[in-house]
């Protein structure tokens, strides 16, 4: 583990080191998580390839 990182990053959200170290896993996953959507899963994917079919199949039978 990189140590210093986590640490300078704990610091540049405004944590003192004694909270940052009194942190769980699971709070430290939640102050440094991305934003945004959640990575696409494979029911996502299946619904987008519903949604927008690929045409190669069609242009390979002509």
């Amino acid at each position: 583990m990189n140590w210093a990182a986590i640490l300078r990053t704990g610091l540049a959200l405004g944590l003192m080191p004694d909270a940052l170290w009194r942190l769980s896993l699971v709070e430290w996953r939640a102050l440094t998580a991305a934003s945004g959507p959640p990575p696409l899963d494979r029911t996502g994917l299946d619904a987008l390839r519903a949604r927008f079919p690929d045409n190669s199949d069609k242009e390979a039978e002509r």
